[in-house]
């Protein structure tokens, strides 16, 4: 159980690095990848977490999609969905100009898409760092 709770540290490691970076590119005004940089840092802590609990593969882009699968360990997980599910929005459009209707994504997201992105990113960390407890000091990390 050692390398599985090692590794989900890892991986919530990088999901607060990056709501670290997304903040830092909002305030640079880098809108699209701040709103990008949420949907990362949800995506990375929803597989930590699975990693915690002992999933042996964890697979996936999809916020939704992982919420749904830590439910299947912990039904309150259905608390957070509606707020991981909203992140899935900013997983391609922000990249991508292909995928909008026209313009670049640096041009489509504005200083609001990204704030609320960051608040979505920081209530879902929250929740899943709420139910982490570090088997060795009994302590939430």
């Amino acid at each position: 159980m050692k390398n599985k709770t090692s590794e989900a540290k890892r991986w919530l490691s990088q999901a607060l690095q990056d709501l670290d970076d997304a903040k830092f590119n909002l305030s640079g005004k880098r809108y699209n990848v701040a709103c990008f940089l949420a949907q990362q840092s949800v995506e990375k802590a929803l597989k930590a977490y699975l990693f915690m609990k002992g999933a042996e593969e964890v697979w996936g882009y999809s916020t939704a999609e992982l919420c749904k699968d830590a439910k299947n360990f912990d039904p309150e997980f259905s608390i957070i969905e509606s707020n991981a599910s909203s992140l899935d929005k900013y997983y391609i459009p922000t990249r991508y100009p292909n995928v909008l209707p026209g313009g670049i994504p640096s041009q489509a997201f504005d200083e609001e898409d990204a704030k609320r992105a960051i608040s979505l990113a920081e209530k879902v960390i929250g929740f899943i760092k709420s139910k982490w407890i570090d088997k060795s000091s009994k302590a939430p990390i």
